[in-house]
């Protein structure tokens, strides 16, 4: 049961009240940043909720049991520090949320209505819609792990073992021509082979998408040309000069492990499990049939 202190709940049985709604949004990143719907800024638990910033929450659900709570919030991006291109980069993504009831002549009391992280956000021209997914939205999640034949370790955590940083993993690279916001010309890769970043990742180091990350579908060699494709454009515009570092790709099968990585004692998956034709297959004549191993 939510406590309520003495004094708020005094308040909120006069049926006059001076309440109004806080919201505390904490990045992955450390950024701290406030809202509010009241028309002055508020300052309380050393942030500061700045007022008239946009923001509208639907109606919020909320149960006693361990059903996930949900709500959403709508607003137009009117907060100087809230940008589409940030949300367009990620950077919101899986951001702590805190939804506070506030008394503004005395922001000390004050109830802490809903605590969880933003989930899917959506965006338009004007404005934006994000899902906020309650604390019990761990309790949905699977646990364990799933028995297949490709690896389910992530390239370069710990589970993988590898060095991202390793120079035979990963290089710094500069555009050298735009094609369009999906593709780049650039140099100082050709210590590699065509093909060695495919379905890896690049962090841009400077330009106008600095500090974002996006995926490379494929890693081509036309001529003497290098060129790497994207999955999604680019939130901001590239520029011949841009740097970026580019990330090994891994397509996660057991062969790939063993040739170009040399990592087979760290591999995640279970190569020779069988599939549904071997549990299908039936007895043939010529065959081996002595129980040994079908992979010698």
């Amino acid at each position: 049961m939510r406590a309520i202190d003495p004094e708020l709940q005094q308040r909120l049985d006069s049926g006059a009240t001076t309440l109004c709604r806080c919201w505390r949004l904490t990045r992955a990143d450390g950024v701290r940043m406030g809202f509010t719907d009241h028309d002055e800024v508020l300052v309380f638990d050393g942030t500061s909720f700045e007022a008239a910033s946009g923001l509208t929450p639907s109606a919020l659900e909320q149960s006693a049991g361990l059903n996930v709570d949900n709500s959403q919030i709508v607003g137009a991006l009117s907060s100087a520090g809230l940008t589409e291109a940030d949300i367009a980069r990620g950077r919101y993504d899986g951001a702590k949320l805190e939804h506070w009831l506030v008394d503004w002549q005395r922001p000390d009391l004050r109830i802490l209505v809903f605590s969880g992280v933003l989930g899917e956000i959506s965006r338009g021209q004007a404005g934006f819609e994000a899902e906020l997914r309650g604390q019990t939205e761990e309790l949905s999640r699977p646990v364990g792990r799933v028995f297949l034949r490709d690896c389910d370790a992530v390239f370069g955590d710990a589970r993988c073992g590898l060095d991202i940083m390793d120079p035979a993993f990963s290089a710094t690279a500069t555009v050298v021509n735009v094609l369009g916001q999906q593709g780049v010309e650039v140099s100082g890769l050709g210590a590699f082979q065509e093909g060695w970043f495919t379905r890896g990742r690049l962090d841009w180091l400077s330009g106008a998408n600095a500090g974002a990350m996006a995926q490379v579908k494929a890693d081509l060699l036309r001529g003497t040309i290098r060129v790497l494709e994207l999955w999604e454009e680019a939130v901001d515009p590239i520029q011949p000069g841009d740097s970026l570092r580019v990330y090994a790709g891994c397509d996660k099968r057991f062969a790939t492990c063993r040739d170009k990585f040399t990592n087979i004692s760290n591999f995640r998956g279970f190569p020779h499990i069988p599939g549904e034709d071997w549990a299908n297959a039936y007895a043939r004549q010529g065959e081996r049939h002595d129980g040994s191993s079908l992979y010698r």
